[in-house]
């Protein structure tokens, strides 16, 4: 049977942690440690907005976390440097699985869109020069209802957009509270464990299927 899949973007089809090395340069060895609290703080932004309805859009929480992981860092940030590494992020790769791994997808007659916290077009752009785009047939952002996930709202935003009841939406994303916040709203969803190491939520709220990356997970639809 062929599926309506909505797929994260950033941890799941793109690497945000691509960003040492352009971290390098301004905090040497301690790029990794910065990028990844920059990181965590764009999510937990995005999850303080959602509860607090005082919503700004991704662009807004991915500057905003950078400057708190600068100011972390006692690193000043000139207006060039901050905007330089936010234009960075429309570069992040995506993993050597993705392209082969939607391309099998939709080969197979599943219906594919990328599904993500960000603003539709700076998530077409970033998927565009990532070779990406054109495995997908539409891009859908929370922007749209303001909102971010995992607010069921989103999720059944995303169903409406595939046109496909919710218990036949799925999701894939590689963040555990993103595949936990899909299976409350009702949606099927795939978790991507990119990182063998990483421990998924004890909530007894389960994934309906595993996979390392996006070509198991082709194998296994």
């Amino acid at each position: 049977m062929a599926e309506a899949l909505g797929f994260d973007i950033y941890g799941t089809l793109v690497d945000p942690l691509d960003m040492d090395e352009h971290l390098g340069e301004m905090v040497g060895e301690e790029a990794a440690r910065f990028s990844a609290l920059w990181r965590e703080k764009q999510i937990e932004y995005t999850w303080r907005r959602g509860l607090m309805r005082e919503y700004a859009d991704f662009g807004v929480c991915t500057r905003q976390a950078l400057d708190f992981a600068a100011l972390s860092f006692g690193l000043e940030l000139s207006g060039e440097q901050r905007e330089r590494l936010v234009e960075e992020y429309q570069n992040l790769r995506p993993f050597p699985d993705v392209l082969p791994g939607l391309g099998r997808l939709r080969s197979e007659g599943h219906t594919l869109v990328a599904f993500s916290n960000g603003v539709e077009r700076t998530a077409r752009e970033l998927l565009r020069r990532g070779g990406v785009l054109d495995h997908l047939e539409d891009v859908v952002s929370v922007d749209d209802r303001g909102t971010f996930k995992p607010d069921p709202e989103v999720y059944r935003h995303l169903a409406r957009r595939l046109g496909r009841p919710v218990e036949e939406t799925w999701l894939v994303s590689s963040n555990g509270w993103d595949v936990i916040g899909a299976k409350s709203a009702g949606l099927r969803a795939a978790w991507v464990r990119r990182n063998p190491e990483t421990i998924y939520d004890p909530w007894g709220i389960e994934p309906d299927l595993v996979a390392e990356d996006l070509e198991q997970l082709a194998g296994r639809l």
